[in-house]
């Protein structure tokens, strides 16, 4: 077993065991891991942001080395909103910096619309909003006026579904997970990026395998409106993979236009999974930003 399994505590949430591991001492800073994916994902940021805050990291339901999602199931995202709130009153950590990546940025997203009085910041890595587009299968109408008032994103979008989402999900009906999860993985990380991924991190990825496929099997995401975007008024840094697919960086570019207090820093050399791929630099810019919302120096965008 992982050591960070082995050192990890749990903490009871909404009937399920959470494993977590905390280090250091001052504002919390939870981090929220995405797909395919569980709190090892984060080691390269536990000890960095353990030095000088309270470093929480936690796997979310069904994420190893938690209870795994039972046969057939399907894995709703406000679930995972409700226990990450209920998580971070359990532990003491309210308010906190929450530091989300993909799925688990959404996570975040939400909780910060939903709660706000559990959020002190964000930093957003590329979550997933199709919502703010479309639904989850897109209908035609959706991707016609998204074609209509933005032709990247809706192509973006729909070279996304036709070469990753569809095929992706058509290989997990039909049994052969290997397939989906490799297929998907592609579509999210790009060609290179999955190519280079080590053998740790395929094996962490196909632990998590089960959960992925209920996601991507499953209803969707939640529906999400320009204007509860447009309510978060905490400090928000989005970070964005230089070498991430087209899709997810046009969705950051409409996050980026309707949140109210948002930097936005792209990551050198890095793909969707950029805390992994450049912990130097994402390290950095996530010290800095907590910095700043510490000392006053983040101030309102005009």
């Amino acid at each position: 077993m992982d050591e960070l399994f082995e050192a990890a505590k749990t903490a009871e949430v909404n009937g399920a065991a959470l494993a977590y591991l905390e280090k250091g001492e001052g504002e919390p800073v939870v981090f929220i891991h995405g797909s395919a994916s569980d709190l090892r994902t984060w080691r390269g940021q536990f000890a960095a942001i353990g030095g000088s805050h309270r470093a929480i990291v936690y796997s979310r339901r069904y994420a190893r080395p938690n209870e795994p999602i039972p046969e057939g199931a399907d894995d709703l995202m406000l679930p995972h909103v409700d226990d990450l709130v209920s998580f971070l009153r359990q532990v003491d950590a309210v308010p906190a910096h929450l530091v989300g990546h993909s799925w688990g940025a959404f996570v975040a997203l939400l909780a910060a619309i939903r709660h706000p009085e559990v959020v002190r910041s964000l930093v957003l890595m590329e979550p997933p909003v199709l919502p703010l587009f479309v639904s989850t299968p897109p209908r035609p109408s959706e991707l016609l006026r998204t074609l209509l008032r933005r032709p990247r994103t809706a192509f973006a979008i729909m070279r996304f579904g036709i070469t990753a989402a569809e095929p992706a999900a058509k290989a997990y009906r039909r049994g052969d997970d290997e397939a989906g999860f490799e297929t998907f993985a592609r579509g999210v990380l790009g060609p290179d990026a999955f190519e280079g991924l080590s053998s740790e991190r395929r094996a962490q990825a196909w632990d998590n395998v089960a959960v992925d496929k209920a996601q991507l099997l499953g209803e969707g995401f939640p529906p999400l409106s320009d204007d509860e975007v447009r309510s978060v008024s905490v400090p928000t840094l989005l970070l964005c993979g230089q070498r991430s697919p087209a899709f997810l960086r046009r969705l950051s570019d409409r996050l980026e236009e309707l949140l109210p207090n948002v930097r936005r820093i792209e990551v050198p050399g890095a793909s969707h999974i950029m805390h992994e791929d450049n912990p130097e630099v994402v390290n950095r810019a996530i010290a800095e930003f907590l910095k700043g919302t510490a000392d006053g120096s983040w101030r309102l965008r005009a």
